[in-house]
């Protein structure tokens, strides 16, 4: 498994209740994505910093989402460049079903 960590600094801070709009707004266009097990969508606490943690079956899967047209959404409704950096997950503690998933 591999978790990417997308991060991208807001021109102007966001309150938890405007990022928690914008998010449910966009939270639908990720539950078909191939190979994506989990998406977090975070916002720092000063509000000036947002992204999302997401957990994927396998690199090929992130890579195909984080294309150019992806980026270029990210920058017109949040008007910032996402960063994406990649970790591998090996092994991962799912408090909320009670399980720990072992990467094959």
């Amino acid at each position: 498994m591999i978790t990417s960590l997308v991060q991208f600094k807001l021109p102007q801070p966001i309150a938890r209740e405007e990022a928690r709009a914008i998010f449910t707004s966009t939270a639908p266009k990720y539950t078909e994505i191939q190979g994506l097990i989990r998406k977090y969508y975070i916002l720092s606490k000063d509000g000036g910093t947002a992204g999302g943690v997401y957990l994927w079956h396998s690199q090929a899967d992130a890579e195909r989402l984080f294309t150019e047209e992806w980026r270029q959404f990210i920058r017109d409704k949040y008007g910032a460049d996402p960063s994406v950096v990649y970790f591998d997950s090996p092994v991962v503690v799912d408090n909320a079903v009670g399980e720990i998933i072992i990467d094959a």
